[in-house]
């Protein structure tokens, strides 16, 4: 997939001190038509620190990019909005390789020693063979 630099170059200061710098506004990663839409969508919406007083603004669409051309009052100034592939960047963090996963193994469970089973308790039965103490009084020789 590639990596698109969107790179703004725009007029700053004024006078004899008037000059261009270069700026990377954004990396878009992905389709050159998707980089190129967000580029056109930052030009339209761009508004540049000179002229203070705009009197016109252009926007012209090129192969790469747009030319936005603003006059002033007195002098005109240009922002170029240029798309680009990033084929190489010193600073780029390292992208380590992911590890692959290890297996880890599950321990198969320890055997449970069986209950020892309980006694049967001496149920005391009445003469008709009834159980003296209900079940629900505490019978331990119920399950």
């Amino acid at each position: 997939m590639a990596t698109w630099g969107l790179v703004v170059e725009t007029t700053v200061g004024t006078g004899e001190r008037k000059h261009i710098e270069a700026a990377v506004a954004a990396l878009v990663e992905g389709a050159r038509e998707d980089a190129l839409a967000e580029l056109e969508r930052r030009a339209r919406a761009f508004v540049p620190t000179h002229p203070m007083t705009p009197k016109r603004r252009r926007l012209f669409r090129q192969a790469d990019g747009f030319l936005l051309v603003v006059d002033g009052a007195w002098q005109t100034f240009s922002t170029r909005f240029t798309l680009a592939e990033l084929i190489d960047d010193s600073a780029a963090p390292v992208k380590e390789p992911e590890p692959e996963p290890v297996p880890v193994p599950v321990p198969e469970p320890e055997p449970q020693p069986e209950a020892a089973p309980r006694p049967d308790p001496v149920v005391r039965h009445d003469a008709d063979g009834i159980p003296v103490k209900p079940a629900w009084l505490g019978r331990t020789d119920l399950p």
